[in-house]
Order: C-alpha cells, then structure tokens, then sequence
C-alpha cells in the first residue's frame, strides 16, 4: 500500500509543479511531513544530497525520499510517479509538433521561444554566480569572494575557448579550489 501511495503523491507533484524541480521542493516536503515519511531535518539532508548528484533535483529527491520511507521499491516508484507526468506531456506535445513542425505558424512560434530559454538560462547563471561569487549571497551584506571569481573567470574562459566535457571542467574547477587554500 505504502508503494501506491508513494506513486500517487509523487504522480500529483509531477503533475501540478511547473517550474522545475526546484518548485518541487516545498510539495515534496509538505506531502513527506504531513505523511509522516520523514523529519523535515531528513528532508533537508536528502535535498543536500539530491543537488550533488547528477540529475533533475525532483527526481533524485523522489528517489531519495521513496528509498528512505520503503526502500528500493519505494525509490522505483516514488522516480516513476514524479516523472510520469512530464513523460506523458512531452508524448502529447511531440505528437502534435511533429504534426504541425513544418507549419509557418509553429516555426514563428519557436522563434520567439528559443531567445526566451536562452535567457531563462543565463539568468539561471547570473543567480548561481552571485550566490557563489558573493559571500552571502545577496548584494547588501555581502562580502566579494575573489577565489570564486577566479575560479568562474577561469573555467569560463576555458570553456569557452576549447569544447571540453563538463566532468573535465568540474575537475579543473575542484582542483583550482582546493589549490586556493594554499595560495
């Protein structure tokens, strides 16, 4: 029973969080605490664990929480009912645009959506920078990071001058903070 209940509440995640995974967080976390699945203190670990691991945050946070509350079953289907929503909207939505992808009015359509995603994303990078770049993480009360700055600069640079894997410029980045205590 608790395997179908976990599928279910996650279902209902899935279905009505729009906004990314990280919208998700405060469902996940209403819906663990009022089932009594976990402490709020464990949620908050396995949201610690779930940004350091490769995926959608809302994914490994459901994963995460169905393990902890049912095992590897609960894991299984805690994953299946948060990403079966997206899953059967984006069949939906394929369907319709390999229909219509050839039209005039689809092509205008993804003109005016790729600058949006494309700002989307940059302003996603300027957030992640000044919460990383300054201490504190807001520009009153803030105190300037300069190892970071270098840090990002650098990668940046490297990044954009030679096409490497992002693993690579993870390890160049990890290596150029663990050289900056010494220097």
């Amino acid at each position: 029973m608790i395997l179908i209940e976990l599928f279910i509440s996650f279902f209902r995640i899935g279905l009505f969080s729009f906004g990314g995974g990280y919208a998700m967080i405060p469902l996940i976390s209403d819906v663990i605490t009022k089932k009594g699945w976990l402490l709020q203190e464990e949620f908050v670990q396995i949201i610690g664990i779930a940004e350091m691991t490769p995926g959608p945050i809302a994914v490994n946070a459901a994963t995460f929480v169905g393990y902890k509350t049912a095992g590897v079953w609960g894991s299984v289907f805690a994953t299946l009912g948060v990403a079966m929503p997206s899953l059967l909207l984006i069949l939906f939505i394929s369907g319709i645009f390999f229909k219509y992808n050839d039209h005039p009015i689809t092509k205008h359509i993804f003109l005016g959506i790729r600058p949006v995603i494309a700002g989307l994303i940059l302003s996603s990078a300027l957030i992640m920078a000044r919460s990383t770049i300054l201490v504190g993480g807001h520009v009153e009360g803030s105190s300037f990071n300069f190892e970071t700055f270098i840090i990002t600069i650098t990668v940046l640079i490297i990044a954009m001058m030679k096409k490497m894997h992002p693993i690579i410029l993870i390890g160049i980045a990890g290596l150029l903070g663990y050289f900056s205590i010494y220097f």
